[in-house]
């Protein structure tokens, strides 16, 4: 082998380990998404929620357009409820805390969470 050949073969791991380390790291936890999909659009498929949901995809719980650390009203509420440490693998914590958000308030005036997401409404976007 030439020695160009074995010096650019050499650079390629730090190249690729150069770019997995300066790739964007999602701060949504992938479990809560599930768990929301599983509970509001998984049969439902074709609904104007389940289109939203997969147009929305992290935004169902965070801001669009800011940085991911940053929740909408509903990402808030299911924050307050859930770690990201010690439950993303508690299905049964994920899913009593839907529950438990979904009749909370949200900011449309007489309408919980669970209206919201029962009208097809993404629950943050108020």
């Amino acid at each position: 082998m030439s020695r160009r050949f074995r010096l650019a073969c050499g650079g390629v791991p730090v190249v690729v380990a150069v770019t997995a380390l300066a790739a964007p790291r999602a701060f949504a936890i992938q479990q809560f998404h599930d768990q929301f999909v599983a509970k509001y659009v998984t049969g439902k498929e074709g609904t104007p929620l389940a289109t939203a949901v997969a147009e929305a995809k992290c935004n169902v719980c965070h801001v669009a357009g800011e940085s991911k650390k940053n929740r909408n009203a509903y990402g808030q509420a299911l924050a307050d409820l859930l770690d990201k440490k010690e439950d993303a693998k508690n299905v049964e914590k994920i899913q009593q805390a839907l529950d438990e958000v979904a009749a909370l308030p949200s900011k449309v005036a007489g309408k919980t969470f669970g209206d919201l997401l029962a009208a097809g409404t993404l629950p943050g976007t108020e």
